[in-house]
């Protein structure tokens, strides 16, 4: 029996799903982050745990005999993609970016826009099978709305009230005394990844504190914008997904059309796995 893989990568975790010829999911998998850009080696790790455990719970079989469609975050840093494919036993592999699964998983056949809004953010749009995507950059130079970049603009206010350019406020006060100071925010910072930059979202959103409130409508027009730039006339429905996907859909409805999304990232890595 021929198997398809599907791999849904991204900062805080890595998902995988085994199907048969006809599309039926038999075994599902999961293990740790899967940014190819920021640990090539331990993506591969976690690609291949998680596709064990789900050929595993599939009925086994073997590595080499898998058709696997991988959707990641970092594929599109320069020579990524091409590495990993030289370090995974699949018999035949695509690889794409976690927001072209996402779009595919998430519109199917249909015209629309997605904002997959998780540890980072990606924009793409589907308009007659054509896909465009905009952003998925990384934290250092994007990831507008995430959580990280969350996480990332809350610490650079903490040190803006600590040098006394804005008020503090009990949120800012609070952070700050956790990390032990200035030096402590400091610290944390030139050591942290992306997935723990993304732990200090949930302290913005639904915060009733003013500087959660002006980071959070901050974060709101970043994501409006790059939808803009996507947006067509007449209008794309748009379809936000992800960790943060319900917060900001519920923000942007007097803007567009807000539509759910037809499926996972997931199920858009198995379509991958089909063309591949």
């Amino acid at each position: 029996m021929h198997l398809f893989l599907g791999i849904d990568g991204g900062g805080t975790g890595c998902r995988a799903a085994v199907a048969d010829a006809s599309g039926h999911v038999l075994g599902l998998g999961q293990a740790g982050p899967a940014n190819i850009a920021s640990d090539l080696i331990g993506a591969r790790d976690n690609i291949l745990a998680a596709t064990r455990t789900a050929l595993a719970m599939a009925g086994g079989g073997d590595l080499a005999g898998l058709a696997a469609g991988l959707g990641l975050a970092g594929a599109n840093a320069a020579g990524m993609a091409d590495a990993l494919r030289r370090a995974l036993p699949f018999a035949r592999i695509r690889v794409e970016t976690d927001g072209i699964a996402a779009v595919k998983g998430a519109l199917g056949a249909r015209d629309g826009i997605v904002g997959a809004l998780g540890t980072g953010s990606v924009f793409a749009a589907q308009v007659g099978g054509v896909i465009r995507q905009i952003g998925g950059w990384g934290l250092v130079l994007g990831d507008e709305g995430s959580g990280a970049g969350l996480g990332r603009a809350l610490l650079r206010e903490v040190l803006r009230a600590a040098e006394g350019f804005r008020a503090p406020t009990p949120l800012l006060q609070a952070v700050l005394a956790e990390h032990g100071g200035v030096e402590g925010v400091i610290a944390f910072s030139l050591a942290a990844r992306p997935v723990e930059f993304a732990a200090l979202a949930p302290r913005i959103v639904g915060a009733d504190d003013p500087a959660a409130r002006d980071l959070l409508a901050a974060a709101v027009e970043d994501v409006a914008r790059s939808i803009a730039v996507l947006q067509t006339n007449p209008p794309l429905p748009v379809t936000c997904i992800g960790g943060l996907g319900a917060v900001y859909a519920e923000r942007l409805t007097d803007r567009w059309t807000i539509a759910p999304p037809q499926g996972s990232a997931l199920d858009g890595a198995l379509m991958l796995a089909r063309e591949a």
